[in-house]
């Protein structure tokens, strides 16, 4: 991913007192609010900079005029603020160099759960003292993602998901948005391509109608055995909700494609691949990129394997199957 020269640097008008070398991008909004005193507690006395955002856009921006020479940048917030600091370092080139610190101040903190991060005042421990692991990043259409890529009526009902319903019910939000979306939307026709897979598996075709298309980095949308995905591996885990009548679906399909279930289902369709193409044969479709939106019709998702440096914390695992292997259904 090349460098972004829109924006302009940001010359440090933030409330830390840091020298540049650390600096924490902090969504000052997300997951309610009423974090930013303890977070600029926190940072002020490991020495970051803090740098607030304002609008949208600011977490790329503020993150990639920091990475030319900050050696960590940390995202306060939700999964959403993740995306843009790493979008941010990507943007300015720097992934080689930069490390990406997390801290979960948000609604959901899948992300941040995935790679070991239990809270507040352990996110800043993992970033002085955790170690240092390279995963894989998600590109779609140029973008970046490190947890997910949502096609479907879960991207919808994310989008839809109001700032007042997450600060009252917290994850449990989208679900509801989701389920009360399900009866309204129309299945997507889609041309689903992935790309020769691991042991040899071909590359595939799946045509038809979907509710959802998952697409999981770091993610999994499965409960079977862990919400993590392997994430260190070169490959995405996809998952294919087709179209079904809609008692089968709310007793079935929908819970299991909001990572509820560990069952198989007639109208699950799951692929392990390094890259695939999603093609729409009707109107553009509305994807998640951890929580931020992209509409287009035809989209084009590799993974770019072992990027970008991140502090995990000691739950972390680099393979959550321990040697076995996901389960996949034709």
């Amino acid at each position: 991913m090349g460098s972004d020269p829109e924006g302009s640097r940001d010359d440090g008008d933030g409330d830390g007192g840091g020298t540049g070398d650390r600096v924490l991008v902090l969504n000052p909004v997300s997951g309610g609010g009423d974090h930013v005193d303890d977070v600029v507690e926190l940072a002020t006395g490991r020495g970051f900079e803090i740098r607030k955002t304002e609008e949208a856009g600011d977490a790329k921006r503020l993150a990639r005029d920091a990475a030319a020479d900050a050696s960590l940048v940390a995202a306060a917030g939700g999964d959403g603020t993740v995306n843009g600091v790493a979008n941010g370092i990507a943007a300015a080139g720097e992934l080689e160099t930069t490390t990406l610190g997390v801290v979960p101040v948000g609604t959901g903190n899948n992300f941040a759960a995935n790679i070991g991060i239990e809270g507040l005042e352990h996110s800043f421990a993992v970033i002085d003292e955790g170690r240092r692991r390279r995963i894989d990043l998600g590109v779609a259409d140029e973008r970046a993602f490190v947890n997910s890529c949502v096609g479907g009526v879960t991207a919808e009902a994310s989008g839809e998901t109001s700032s007042e319903s997450k600060a009252e019910l917290g994850v449990l939000a989208y679900v509801k948005e989701t389920l009360d979306a399900i009866g309204s939307f129309d299945a997507l026709p889609l041309r689903v391509q992935t790309a020769e897979g691991p042991n040899g598996e071909a590359a595939r075709m799946w045509e038809g109608n979907a509710l959802f298309v998952l697409v999981g980095n770091c993610r999994r949308f499965t409960g079977a055995r862990t919400a993590q995905a392997d994430v260190e591996d070169g490959l995405f885990e996809v998952t294919i909700v087709a179209d079904a009548p809609a008692t089968e679906l709310l007793s079935g399909a929908a819970l299991e494609a909001l990572g509820l279930f560990d069952r198989d289902s007639d109208n699950i369709v799951r692929r392990r691949t390094p890259s695939l193409t999603i093609e729409s044969r009707d109107d553009a479709v509305g994807y998640s990129l951890d929580g931020e939106m992209l509409e287009t019709e035809r989209l084009d998702l590799e993974t770019d394997a072992s990027a970008l440096e991140v502090a995990v914390g000691d739950a972390y695992r680099s393979n959550p199957d321990d040697g076995g292997r996901w389960p996949f259904r034709a």
